[in-house]
Order: structure tokens, then C-alpha cells, then sequence
């Protein structure tokens, strides 16, 4: 008897085995510029693609794709529907995000997770209404942490970066740049080790990550570390609103309910926490690699700055009809509370 037990269990587990696998009934298309090893294609897409296939029991799934176009493309690439999901750098986007400086102005505290629930629910309450993303589905709102000056040359004041050539992002990283003095190059991310290597600029403003996630502990050996960054990078996640709506409707309601929002927020905010963290590392292991501090009195200097831009950006943000000071209020809140 025992015998046939075993001989029938074997038979259903040779079975089970042998049973295709149930495809997913809808495959999206992630169009995403990130070199592959990147924290963003290695780490943070895959936790999306997980979040959305539990979510929906599998029925929905995703595949990425690199190269598809250059990252200030990204937007009107999903618009076009040539792929269903991106990820998009606000500052890329000259003149069409005013909203989004809100979460990049320097001096605010907390990881990157926090900052991206805060920027989550502040735009939720205070900047939907400009209707910035029109055109797609917005998905997530993050930011990455403190973006700190990376150089060949050691940069140990702040006075010595006016009259360097410096790769900055545009929004409110670039109205830091201008007001610290630096020749400004606007390159996309994927570009700096070239500029760098070639001597194009002599140094760039980026987070952490970057460090590892684009080589520059072979390119900008030495870093300037200013308490909580120069300023704040602005992503947003977007889907192609077709795509989307051709969902059916007990999908779409799952992943608005389980997925989109602040739980996609929150995991992209933490993912960058993670490769923050791993670039530090990278760069403390590294023999020719130097963290520079700020000096106090550098720290004190820099508050200056920090109070113009931030005056002139939540004069922007008033102009298009945001109630500003309440605005960078909830989101100084929310850092402590997160």
C-alpha cells in the first residue's frame, strides 16, 4: 500500500513538473537609459515587476528594454505608446515641470525613502492640480538622496567650485550650480564618465549611487559632501494611458490600489537609499577615492544659497497658483514623520 502511495505521489509531482508554467495575460514594455547594472535596471525595475505581477496574481507582468531612446525622450515616448513604462528625470524636461522643483530644493532631511512618501502625498495635496503629467499615467513620484559635487581634483571649499566646469541637471540642481559660480554642462546621466574622461568638465553634481552605478570612483576620484546635498533629484514613474485603460478593469483597480501611488513611491525611494549606500561603500574601498566634508563655515555659507533658491522657487510655484509655503511645510512634516 505504502508503495502505491509513493508511486501515485511521484506520479502528481511528474505531472506538476511537467505542466507549462500559465503565461501572463498582459506583458507592458519598460523602456528604461540606465547602463544594466545600474540600481535602477537591476534593482528597482525588477521590485516594480514583482509589486505589479503580486498584485495581480501574474496576470500582468513587465519586460525591460535599454537603449530605446535617450532619457530626456522618455516622455514622449510613452506618450507615443513605443513603450508602455518609463522612468523620467524632471530636470531633463526644460520648462515643462515647475511642480516638481518643490521636493529638489536642497536643506531637507531624511533618506530618499521618506523624501519620496513626503513628495508622494505633497503632490496629492497640493501640486496634482497643475496637471504636469498630462499625457501619461503618473505612476510614482521619487527622489534620490543628497546630490554632492564628484571631481577629479580635490574640491575641499566651496568657494573653489565657482569657475569649474560642472556637470549639472537642470531645475533647481542648475540654479545651485549658477549661484555657487560653476560653468554649468547639461548632459544626461549615462554621458558623465565620457565627459569626465575626456576633461569636458572637471567635475559633476549627482547622488551617491552614482559612484558605482556610473563608474566615477574612476573618473571623479574625490567628493564634496555637503549636509543634505546641493539638492534633490525629481523622477516620476508614467505609464502610456492607453496601455493602461486596456487593462481590465479589476487589474486596473488592483494596481492603483496595491501598486501605483505611494507603495511604488516608497519601494523606489528605498531602492535608492540602497545604492546610495553602495556607492558610499564603493568609494571608501576604493585607494584613490576621497570624501572632502564641508567646513562649518562652508555649511553656513551655503545656507545663503539655500534660502535664495528656495525663496525664488516657491515664488515659481505661487505664480502657478500653488499654495507654496504650505506645500514645502507638509513635505518638511512628512520627513519627520516618515
Amino acid at each position: 500500500m505504502k508503495s502505491m502511495l509513493r508511486l501515485s505521489l511521484a506520479a502528481a509531482i511528474g505531472l506538476c513538473t511537467a505542466l507549462p508554467v500559465q503565461a501572463a495575460d498582459h506583458k507592458l514594455i519598460i523602456s528604461s537609459w540606465a547602463p544594466p547594472s545600474h540600481g535602477l535596471n537591476a534593482i528597482m525595475w525588477p521590485r516594480l515587476i514583482k509589486m505589479i505581477e503580486d498584485a495581480t496574481d501574474g496576470r500582468v507582468t513587465a519586460e525591460l528594454k535599454l537603449g530605446i531612446a535617450p532619457p530626456p525622450a522618455q516622455m514622449d515616448l510613452v506618450m507615443d505608446g513605443a513603450a508602455d513604462l518609463s522612468v523620467i528625470f524632471h530636470g531633463y524636461q526644460a520648462g515643462r515641470f515647475t511642480g516638481t522643483k518643490l521636493i529638489e530644493l536642497p536643506g531637507y532631511e531624511g533618506n530618499a525613502e521618506a523624501a519620496s512618501v513626503a513628495y508622494w502625498r505633497t503632490h496629492e495635496k497640493y501640486l496634482a492640480a497643475l496637471n504636469e503629467h498630462r499625457g501619461v499615467k503618473l505612476i510614482a513620484l521619487h527622489t534620490h538622496g543628497p546630490a554632492q559635487l564628484h571631481s577629479r581634483e580635490p574640491v575641499k571649499s566651496l568657494e573653489s567650485i565657482s569657475g569649474l566646469k560642472v556637470r549639472i541637471p537642470g531645475g533647481v540642481g542648475g540654479d545651485v550650480g549658477k549661484a555657487l559660480g560653476a560653468t554649468g554642462i547639461q548632459v544626461p546621466a549615462p554621458k558623465v564618465y565620457e565627459t569626465l574622461a575626456s576633461r569636458a568638465a572637471d567635475g559633476v553634481v549627482m547622488p551617491f549611487e552614482s559612484r558605482k552605478g556610473f563608474k566615477l570612483t574612476e573618473v571623479a576620484q574625490n567628493v564634496f559632501e555637503l549636509p543634505g546635498g546641493l539638492y534633490r533629484g525629481s523622477f516620476a514613474f508614467i505609464m502610456n494611458e492607453e496601455s493602461f485603460e486596456g487593462l481590465p478593469e479589476d487589474l486596473q483597480t488592483r494596481l492603483k490600489d496595491r501598486v501605483f501611488g505611494e507603495p511604488a513611491s516608497r519601494m523606489a525611494g528605498a531602492v535608492w537609499d540602497e545604492i546610495d549606500r553602495a556607492g558610499r561603500e564603493a568609494t571608501v574601498s576604493t585607494a584613490d577615492n576621497s570624501i572632502n566634508p564641508a567646513s562649518p563655515g562652508d555649511i553656513q555659507a551655503f545656507k545663503k544659497i539655500q534660502a535664495d533658491v528656495i525663496a525664488r522657487v516657491l515664488a515659481e510655484l505661487k505664480e502657478k497658483g500653488v499654495k507654496a509655503d504650505a506645500a514645502y511645510a507638509m513635505v518638511k512634516a512628512e520627513l519627520t514623520t516618515n
